[in-house]
């Protein structure tokens, strides 16, 4: 598999060809059910982050999402059982972050991969955007969707390496672009005025990569004069150089905006190259 991947690195940036020179370490994961992928890019003691086919584990998963986008974020989800789960779900890759101490799955994101879409029909955020731009793209494209942090373990190392399994998954399958959407709470106190505004000043994306959004606010909110305190996942994006492509669309079920998110593997920073390609093991063994 290395050798697989070294291959595949030479066509991304110089800085990621370096970053992935020397091999991922192996992880020890005693905890790891009959068929889980176990991680290896850099995971430590604490965490381990694999890609599950356990139905099982899925459905750990399903209701960890129905917890936090219904019971904490207020999202008004049809789901028998406390399960968040759609029909794109069998279809997605689902990567998972799990608590070695405690057995528990504390971080999740799912993956639709563009090989797949036969079978979906097209992109989830498709239901929120018209994504001609995306077949523009040179290269292979992959949408990340329902990132979602146990409440508990939001401190960052949980993040770290969920973002490092999914990083070292973009180069094992060549994967040039990721996108996804990313939320902004209507209900959660942020200055939504003032973010949208920040975002039309400095992290637009190319007009070749706008997309148009199928659903918006009657009245976008003013901007206040306060901080401009942004949801952890859209700070994270943006520190990582993604563009968000044009206006948000509104989600009336989940109470948010959607920000539709592009990001060029080949064009992140290289200090995230550093950190989420080889987290340091004292880093993510900390305690959250």
């Amino acid at each position: 598999m290395l050798a697989q991947t070294a291959v595949k690195i030479k066509a991304f940036s110089p800085q990621i060809r370096q970053a992935l020179a020397k091999p991922f370490l192996a992880t020890a994961d005693r905890l790891r059910p009959q068929g889980e992928e176990a991680s290896p890019a850099g995971t430590a003691a604490r965490f381990s982050a694999y890609f599950s086919r356990s139905r099982r584990e899925i459905m750990r998963a399903q209701r960890l999402r129905y917890r936090i986008f219904s019971e904490e974020y207020g999202a008004n989800i049809k789901a028998p059982f406390g399960l968040d789960r759609d029909r794109f779900d069998k279809h997605c890759l689902h990567l998972m972050v799990r608590d070695n101490q405690t057995g528990e799955l504390v971080g999740y994101t799912r993956v639709l991969t563009d090989d797949r879409l036969a079978k979906t029909g097209g992109f989830y955020s498709a239901g929120e955007f018209s994504l001609g731009m995306v077949g523009r793209l040179d290269g292979r494209v992959a949408e990340i969707g329902r990132t979602c942090i146990h409440r508990d373990y939001r401190g960052g190392a949980v993040i770290t390496v969920l973002w490092a399994r999914l990083a070292q998954f973009m180069i094992e399958e060549n994967i040039r672009y990721l996108i996804g959407c990313a939320s902004l709470a209507l209900s959660e106190g942020y200055d939504v005025g003032a973010i949208i505004e920040q975002i039309r000043e400095k992290h637009l994306s190319a007009p070749a990569h706008r997309v148009h959004p199928k659903y918006t606010l009657p009245t976008l909110p003013q901007a206040g004069e306060g901080s401009t305190r942004m949801p952890p996942l859209l700070k994270a994006y943006l520190r990582m150089g993604a563009d968000i492509c044009g206006e948000p669309c509104w989600d009336p079920d989940f109470n948010c905006l959607d920000f539709f998110v592009l990001m060029a593997v080949d064009k992140l920073p290289e200090r995230y190259v550093q950190h989420f390609l080889q987290p340091r093991q004292q880093t993510l063994s900390q305690a959250v």
